[in-house]
């Protein structure tokens, strides 16, 4: 990868007071590394962004810091603002260019998709964005592609060691047998048993609802219905209309002869 450059400049402002640097467009950021002195930085945001869309987090880059320092840097962390996402600091890892480092590479799929995809019968299943690399600072890459256009039949894969990089300068740090992409049926055996319980549980809920929907009903009818012509109150008693049809004109006094 081509080593890109980028103008610094030592930084006295610190702590809360760098809001006035951001106003204007600049960036704070500190170097550090390995055996090396934490300086404390500022970057133009514009040039920043440039340099980063092209670098990433693997790409080495010539800090030049004010007019006599030059630190060889990759870009360890962006922090951004949790609402408006803007960068807010920047982390530079000073390098040793003899000394190899570590750092993690996405894995980029090119070539065409298998014909089942377009098809809809397949679906290209991605286990593994990205890998650990072990490389000296110039040997680093900004990605790993890998072509899917081998891919032809369900459960057609690509492992690891299957990637294709330069193993004289790069070493993985994974797995060798471990699946980075897969052809996988658009609905997986494991899919459709879940489908078909979930399609289970939710007719059985239907059928319990409507069972308590009938049951209800009965409770309603046998609430309300006649014991051998006289109406029940909900204590079991009878009614007070009840009880007054059954008096006679006997129990009423004023009806006896004096």
């Amino acid at each position: 990868m081509d080593r890109l450059s980028l103008q610094a400049e030592e930084r006295e402002t610190l702590g809360k007071k760098v809001k006035k640097l951001r106003i204007d467009g600049k960036l704070p950021g500190h170097v550090f590394g390995k055996g090396v002195q934490t300086e404390h930085v500022s970057v133009d945001l514009k040039s920043f962004l440039k340099t980063f869309k092209e670098s990433g987090e693997t790409g080495l880059i010539d800090l030049k810091i004010g007019s006599e320092k030059l630190r060889p840097v990759l870009v360890r962390e962006v922090q951004v603002d949790p609402v408006s996402g803007a960068p807010i600091h920047i982390d530079f890892y000073q390098v040793n260019l003899s000394e190899k480092v570590k750092v993690s590479v996405p894995l980029v799929l090119i070539g065409e998709a298998p014909e089942k995809v377009h098809l809809g019968e397949a679906i290209l299943l991605q286990t593994l964005n990205e890998v650990e690399v072990e490389a000296l600072p110039m040997d680093l890459v900004e990605k790993i592609e890998i072509d899917i256009s081998g891919l032809k039949e369900i459960d057609d894969s690509i492992t690891v060691t299957g990637l294709s990089y330069d193993r004289d300068k790069l070493t993985l740090n994974a797995d060798s047998e471990e699946i980075v992409v897969k052809l996988a049926p658009a609905v997986s055996a494991e899919m459709e048993q879940l489908l078909e319980e979930q399609a289970a549980e939710q007719a059985a809920s239907a059928e319990a609802a409507t069972a308590g929907e009938v049951g209800a009903e009965g409770e309603k009818f046998a609430e309300g219905e006649e014991v051998e012509g006289e109406v029940k109150d909900d204590e079991g008693g009878e009614s007070e209309g009840a009880a007054q049809e059954g008096n006679t004109n006997e129990d009423n006094p004023e009806n006896k002869n004096g």
